[in-house]
């Protein structure tokens, strides 16, 4: 037999009674949840801000960039609701590399998925009590979702991830916003009929149980970009492509169409300095059009304490060791120049 067991994983229920969320931060999070929730379903003017590294791998880093975030939210309250993005697990185009916290708590050390999973939930605890925000992170395993379903006030699901089955599903029982990437064809009918079918309900198996699920009416797109058959970056935050997906929604009469923009990865060409441009773009775009302005409900960037990325097993300081981010500086700037923009 190929398959070796290492070790067993203990369930989400034990793990939880291990590492319990306090009362005063199971308030905060419910109340960002209504907040966000809100953007989504028009109840409150403000955009979404999803923003943070490429993926996080250093605990102390990401709290301290968390909390320069709490500081910048209270300068862009009226116009932005900022949510950290955590990711602790990373999708890889061809298996190798570093896959995130979740596999390695230590990113200089081989992989420990039990003690991944106790870090990554003691590391949104700990950004919540000092930060105040609840955050963000990829389902790149559904059946992990367990683990932080208590923690998190929104989900993304990767461009890799988002024709499979299980993770639509899973979806349609959530009930936080969750965003569906476009695959990285750029098929834009596959994204959408994936909020589809995660705003409707199902009966499937899920972590050794038949559930049903209610919909969720909160699922929605990210636009992210593509790449074509020879690996050419193709751009799909311009105005035509809003107004396309417009129309697409309104043929699978989708509920409550919203889009969030991914400014990185295909749609920066992976050049994460166009981010603000980008940025720009989008907010004129949305200036042009009503229809446009109300689908968009926010953007996500990819931006840490230090500029530009190192190595895999790197150790300085709040620089990612995945993609390239955004630094600090870049970051507050951009995010000052938006509000005003909305403003």
């Amino acid at each position: 037999m190929t398959i070796t067991y290492k070790q067993k994983v203990p369930s989400s229920e034990e793990i939880l009674n291990e590492i319990p969320l306090p009362d005063d931060l199971r308030k905060i999070k419910k109340k960002r949840d209504e907040e966000i929730a809100d953007v989504f379903t028009r109840k409150n003017h403000r955009k979404i801000l999803i923003i943070g590294p490429c993926s996080a791998h250093n605990i102390d880093a990401v709290c301290e960039y968390t909390g320069r975030l709490a500081r910048l939210q209270e300068k862009v309250s009226e116009q932005l609701l900022i949510i950290p993005r955590i990711y602790t697990n990373k999708p890889r185009t061809t298996g190798v590399g570093y896959k995130g916290m979740l596999h390695q708590p230590d990113h200089q050390k081989n992989p420990d998925m039990v003690k991944g999973i106790q870090k990554i939930r003691e590391m949104h605890i700990r950004s919540m009590r000092e930060s105040g925000l609840s955050a963000a992170d990829e389902m790149l395993y559904p059946g992990n979702y367990p683990y932080l379903e208590d923690l998190l006030s929104y989900v993304a699901i990767g461009a890799r991830s988002v024709e499979n089955q299980q993770h639509r599903l899973t979806v349609s029982g959530l009930d936080i916003p969750v965003g569906m990437k476009n695959p990285t064809s750029g098929d834009l009918k596959v994204m959408i009929d994936s909020i589809y079918a995660a705003q409707t309900s199902h009966i499937f198996i899920y972590n050794g149980w038949e559930v049903s699920t209610s919909g969720n009416p909160l699922a929605h797109a990210i636009l992210r970009g593509a790449v074509d058959k020879y690996g050419n970056h193709i751009p799909n935050y311009h105005f035509e492509d809003l107004k396309m997906v417009s129309e697409m929604n309104s043929e699978r009469e989708v509920a409550n169409p919203a889009i969030v923009i991914d400014t990185n990865h295909s749609n920066s060409g992976k050049k994460y300095k166009q981010q603000p441009r980008i940025v720009k773009e989008v907010v004129q775009s949305m200036k042009n059009s009503d229809t446009v302005r109300d689908m968009i409900r926010g953007f996500m960037i990819e931006s840490y304490l230090i500029e530009g990325s190192q190595a895999a097993d790197g150790n300085e300081f709040g620089k990612s060791i995945t993609d390239p981010c955004l630094g600090w500086s870049d970051t507050e700037n951009m995010v000052l120049d938006l509000a005003d923009m909305l403003a």
